[in-house]
């Protein structure tokens, strides 16, 4: 797909610069341009084209396991715990497809029969800070629900309903830098994953501006896509997955 036709192009350079086949790796990841983060974008929508109908298959299957899982009680909870092996599966496909090779559905997989001891153990500590963040919000909501009725209001206020909101994205960001990065991390330069999320917090935090980019584009891309009754999330998230193995290759390799 050449610049000109595609809308999602970083200005500063061609994706095909920034996310180079082969470089050296870079454990705590490089700070890139701010631009970079619609190109990231661009390359999960040219890796989307090149093989559709393979990505909308791995997109069904994901759907349909995290329905299945969500119907079930308790284990539902823990789908955390395997999450990133799902994640680090479909970086195996993304890497796959880039070298020529044909991205396979079963990609999804892929990754648990070489590295599930280690994403779990991701998945674990993702899990554990979750536990913990609901813990704090639990303790917060009811510190702000028994001041409201010590102080005889039926209800919290709506500024401190609005705080509790804030301090819980606040928590979880953190969390989500964390595991960013870290199943791509894990399969392919077998970083132990503590370390793999230590490094993948602190690249996306050297990476403000560029995330900053990348989150409002796809803000307005997730709003687009739930318009034709959420179908458009079939193309999209595919185009995310993508996306991430290219900011992956953009910050921790140099060519």
């Amino acid at each position: 797909m050449s610049s000109e036709s595609n809308p999602f192009k970083a200005p500063e350079a061609r994706v095909e610069d920034v996310i180079a086949n082969s470089g050296e790796f870079i454990p705590d990841g490089q700070q890139v341009p701010a631009g970079n983060g619609i190109g990231w974008i661009g390359k999960g929508w040219d890796m989307f084209r090149e093989a559709p109908g393979t990505w909308i298959g791995l997109s069904l299957t994901f759907l349909l396991i995290t329905i299945v899982i969500g119907m079930i009680p308790l284990v539902n909870f823990f789908f955390n715990l395997i999450l990133p092996v799902f994640i680090g599966g479909l970086m195996m496909g993304c890497k796959a497809q880039e070298e020529g090779e044909e991205l396979r559905v079963g990609h999804l997989f892929a990754a648990f029969s070489s590295h599930a001891g280690k994403l779990i153990l991701v998945g674990l500590v993702y899990l554990v800070g979750i536990i913990a963040l609901i813990i704090v919000m639990a303790v917060v909501g009811g510190g702000i629900g028994f001041g409201a009725a010590m102080m005889g209001s039926g209800k919290p206020p709506i500024l401190a309903m609005l705080l509790i909101g804030l301090l819980a994205f606040a928590l979880m960001v953190p969390l989500a830098m964390a595991v960013w990065y870290a199943p791509a991390l894990v399969v392919f330069h077998e970083v132990p994953p503590v370390q793999a999320m230590k490094s993948s917090f602190f690249a996306c935090l050297k990476n403000f501006l560029p995330f900053l980019v990348y989150g409002l584009v796809t803000m307005v891309l997730a709003i687009l896509a739930c318009l034709p009754i959420f179908l458009g999330w079939l193309v999209l998230f595919p185009v995310l997955q993508a996306s991430i193995y290219a900011s992956y290759k953009d910050m921790f390799t140099r060519s």
